[in-house]
């Protein structure tokens, strides 16, 4: 249980860096301003805590079994089933994301504007599964750790969960598609 908490508070500081880092990438889009600092400062920290996050959750789905059989209780068990998934296809997509401008720029110079528009359309996907696994999991996260114990107060944060989500998710793609779309296919 002390490594599901420890794992569920490097959840949670993973979720305000990333919030940091998306606020900094949506004002940075929307301005068409860039610092190369302010990227690092941005994106370092998130990356290294994202990383202990994962390390120890796959310690913990590995090595702690919590009884989330689908063949038992398929209905409980989907939200996990659904935090896993999106955990694991946040891989494949990382790779793209961290070189998604090096590529775009490429593509672009090169004239294969198809693969700028592949590139687009995985980076909405890759937000998608990010805020996906982050609506799953915060109020997961409480119940860990004592924090949140009725199920009808949980429901009720998750749909407010759900609303900032799907905000940042707005944000983030309308800023960040536009200012790709200016720089890679105008």
């Amino acid at each position: 249980m002390k490594l599901k908490k420890i794992n569920a508070v490097l959840g949670l500081l993973s979720i305000l860096l990333m919030l940091l880092h998306i606020g900094y990438s949506v004002f940075a889009y929307f301005t068409m301003y860039y610092n190369p600092v302010l990227k690092y400062v941005f994106a370092v920290p998130f990356m290294v805590m994202v990383c202990l996050h994962a390390i120890c959750g796959m310690m913990t789905v590995f090595t702690q079994g919590d009884g989330t059989r689908m063949d038992l209780y398929p209905n409980q068990n989907m939200r996990t089933v659904l935090q896993r998934l999106s955990a694991a296809l946040i891989f494949p997509f990382l790779i793209l994301h961290l070189y998604t401008f090096t590529l775009m720029n490429n593509s672009a110079t090169s004239g294969k504007i198809i693969y700028v528009i592949l590139l687009i359309i995985a980076e909405v996907l890759f937000f998608a599964t990010v805020i996906t696994h982050v609506s799953v999991s915060i109020t997961k996260a409480f119940i860990t750790l004592g924090i949140l114990s009725s199920k009808e107060l949980m429901n009720k944060i998750d749909k407010v969960i759900y609303i900032v989500n799907a905000v940042v998710f707005v944000l983030a793609v309308v800023a960040i598609v536009r200012g790709q779309i200016i720089m890679f296919l105008s």
